[in-house]
C-alpha cells in the first residue's frame, strides 16, 4: 500500500512538472509574438526575456526528464562552453569573425553579454532531442543535432544585427541577401556546435527519445516555423527567411512529417 501511494505521488509531481514545461513554453511563446509589436528598448527586453525562458524550459526539461546529471551536462557545454567561446571570439576574432556586442542586451563579461550563453543552451537541448529521432547511430545525432543548432544561426544573426545588438568589422563575403554577417561566422557556428553536441553526447551519458520530449519538440518545430514566418512578413527580412527556411528545415522538416502524418489519418 505504502509503495502505491509513493508511486502515485510520483506520477502526481512527474505530470504537474510537465504541465509546467508547457506552460512555460506557452509563456514564451507569447512573448515571442510580442516581439514583433515592440521597438526599442522595449524590444530588446523582450529578446532578453525571452532567452531567459527558453533557458529556463531547456534546463528545467533536461533535469525533469533525464536527471540532474543531464542538466548539470547541458549547462556546463553549453552555458559554460558558449560563454568561453564567445568571449574568445569577441577577444581574437574566432571562430565566428571579428565582431563586437552592443550594451543593449544587459551585463557583458568580458565583452559578452550574459544573455550570450543562455541563448545557446537554450537551443542546443530541443537540437539535440530532435535528433535522438532522426538518426541512429551517436555520431549521426551529433552531425544532426550541430546542423540544426549552426542553422538557426541563419535566423538569429541577421534579426541581431538588423537590431544592432552587435555588429562585425569585416562583414564579407556575405550571403546573398543578408548583409552584414561573413560566412566564416556560419562555419564557425557550425564547429562549435560540432564540439559542443560531442562533448553534450558523452556528458549526458546513453540518452534515448522519450515521451516527455514532447514540450521540447514543439519548442523546436515552433522556433522554426515562427522564426521563417516572423523574418518573411514582420521583420522584412525575406533572404533570412529563404536561407533559413532551407537549411534548418533540411532538419526540422524530417521531424516534423511523421509527427504530422497520425494527425492527418485521423481526419475522417
Amino acid at each position: 500500500m505504502l509503495s502505491t501511494s509513493l508511486a502515485s505521488q510520483r506520477f502526481s509531481t512527474v505530470a504537474k512538472t510537465g504541465r509546467g514545461l508547457w506552460a512555460l513554453l506557452g509563456l514564451l511563446i507569447l512573448v515571442q509574438i510580442s516581439y514583433p509589436l515592440t521597438s526599442g528598448s522595449v524590444r530588446a527586453a523582450m529578446t532578453v526575456l525571452t532567452v531567459l525562458l527558453g533557458y529556463l524550459l531547456s534546463v528545467a526539461h533536461a533535469a525533469w526528464s533525464r536527471g540532474a546529471r543531464a542538466a548539470v551536462a547541458l549547462v556546463a557545454t553549453a552555458t559554460l562552453g558558449g560563454f568561453a567561446v564567445e568571449a574568445i571570439g569577441v577577444a581574437t576574432g574566432f571562430p565566428f569573425g571579428t565582431y563586437n556586442y552592443s550594451g543593449q542586451l544587459g551585463p557583458k563579461v568580458l565583452g559578452v553579454p550574459l544573455i550570450i550563453p543562455l541563448a545557446w543552451t537554450w537551443m542546443a537541448w530541443p537540437a539535440w532531442l530532435a535528433a535522438l529521432r532522426l538518426a541512429r547511430s551517436a555520431w549521426a545525432r551529433v552531425v544532426v543535432a550541430a546542423l540544426g543548432l549552426a542553422a538557426w544561426d541563419l535566423f538569429l544573426d541577421p534579426q541581431m544585427v538588423a537590431e544592432h545588438y552587435w555588429t562585425w568589422n569585416s562583414p564579407t563575403p556575405a550571403l546573398p541577401g543578408v548583409p552584414g554577417i561573413p560566412i566564416g561566422n556560419y562555419a564557425g557556428w557550425l564547429g562549435f556546435a560540432l564540439v559542443l553536441m560531442v562533448v553534450l553526447r558523452y556528458a549526458v551519458g546513453p540518452c534515448e527519445k522519450q515521451p516527455e520530449d514532447a514540450s521540447m519538440l514543439a519548442l523546436w518545430l515552433w522556433t522554426y516555423a515562427s522564426s521563417v514566418l516572423a523574418h518573411a512578413v514582420f521583420l522584412g527580412l525575406p533572404w533570412s527567411a529563404l536561407w533559413g527556411g532551407v537549411l534548418m528545415g533540411a532538419v526540422v522538416l524530417p521531424l516534423a512529417l511523421p509527427l504530422a502524418l497520425p494527425l492527418v489519418r485521423r481526419r475522417p
